[in-house]
């Protein structure tokens, strides 16, 4: 196992600057996704780690040693792509063995890493077969196999489960996160999905425009978003966003969205100035139903959406559209129309509307 750290780590094509003065350490035995939307620079800082593009500024360090100028197959490292880069002509077996020919090994310890890893991935009856004759989620082990054989310090993942069915991303998503749980090995894991990054990770690191937006825990990501972009990126369904004002109504702070008006939370209250303009989040979780003849705010039902154990609620209050998100077994009837609804002080999240940064205490 090998810690990874990058500082202040630039990449510039000619006078483009598409990632910008990241800095980020990745502990042994720590599993890493780099999080965000097509083009924020995940992939390309991937592949500064890979060797596979230049670093134009900064340093990357692995297992200790800087590897600004060592060659990608000096480095120690292992990556599984997206398209498997599986060679068409060689069998299971011959595209493992051939990741092992610069290792220069023993016959016998060749055999005995295939076996291994074949073992644990499962793949004992496909040695023989061509990467055509497989499914996408055989051929996508087959390169985590040939990536094990080599036994490196850091695993490299670039989105390797964008090509498979969603079924097929359920299977291979637990393949990894068993092996990573197997053999402890670091990981760096490259996706625009939320879903994998959630279930898989340690640390999300969440990216945009080239720059890191938050590092922490999947917890820590989804209870506390540092930001607008964070706090509707991560979580499906979105978070709800009501544009509010901060108001003073007899000695207390309120924010006020049209019909809605909500207590500033104690905390930020000394953050906040009348008049102020900000963003109040609500997870589509954090809006109950209130039971018939208690106090709530009047919804219009939109849409409601079945989704087995759980509905989504497409709501309206005023001009604000919102989504609840409730146990199946508690939706209306399809014949309602309006509902009333509550919402958890506890879990409101205020965002300053200009900078879109998140208000804390």
């Amino acid at each position: 196992m090998s810690s990874v750290t990058l500082r202040g780590v630039i990449k510039r094509y000619g006078q483009l600057e598409v990632v910008h003065n990241i800095d980020l350490a990745i502990e042994e035995g720590e599993f890493v996704v780099l999080l965000g939307p097509s083009g924020c620079g995940k992939t390309t800082t991937l592949r500064m780690v890979a060797g596979l593009e230049d670093i134009s500024q900064g340093e990357i360090e692995i297992a200790g040693r800087v590897v600004n100028s060592v060659a990608p197959k000096d480095r120690q490292i292992a990556m599984v792509f997206q398209n498997y880069a599986l060679y068409p002509h060689m069998t299971v077996r011959q595209n493992m063995e051939f990741a092992l020919k610069p290792q220069k090994l023993s016959a016998q310890d060749v055999a005995a890493r295939i076996t291994e890893a074949v073992r644990i991935l499962g793949l004992e009856a496909l040695l023989d077969r061509r990467p055509s004759q497989l499914s996408g989620g055989q051929r996508q082990r087959v390169a985590m196999g040939r990536a094990m054989v080599r036994t490196p310090k850091v695993f490299l993942f670039d989105e390797p489960l964008s090509n498979l069915d969603a079924k097929l991303r359920t299977q291979v998503r637990l393949e990894i996160a068993k092996l990573h749980k197997r053999l402890g090995t670091t990981v760096l894991y490259v996706t625009h999905d939320q879903v994998e990054a959630m279930t898989l990770a340690d640390k999300i690191v969440i990216m945009k425009d080239g720059h890191i937006a938050q590092v922490g825990s999947p917890e820590e990501v989804f209870a506390h978003p540092r930001n607008l972009f964070v706090a509707t990126f991560i979580g499906s369904p979105a978070m709800n966003l009501i544009p509010a004002e901060v108001q003073q109504a007899n000695g207390q702070a309120m924010l006020s969205a049209g019909p809605l008006r909500f207590p500033v939370p104690a905390l930020i209250a000394a953050r906040l100035k009348a008049g102020q303009k900000a963003v109040i989040g609500i997870r589509p979780s954090d809006i109950q139903v209130a039971p018939d003849g208690t106090p709530g705010h009047d919804a219009s039902i939109e849409v409601t959406e079945y989704l087995g154990s759980e509905a989504l609620l497409n709501l309206r209050i005023g001009e604000q559209e919102l989504c609840a998100q409730i146990p199946a077994s508690s939706r209306p009837s399809s014949d309602r129309q309006s509902i009333r609804v509550n919402f958890d002080p506890r879990h409101l999240h205020v965002f300053d509307a200009a900078s879109g940064e998140a208000i804390r205490a």
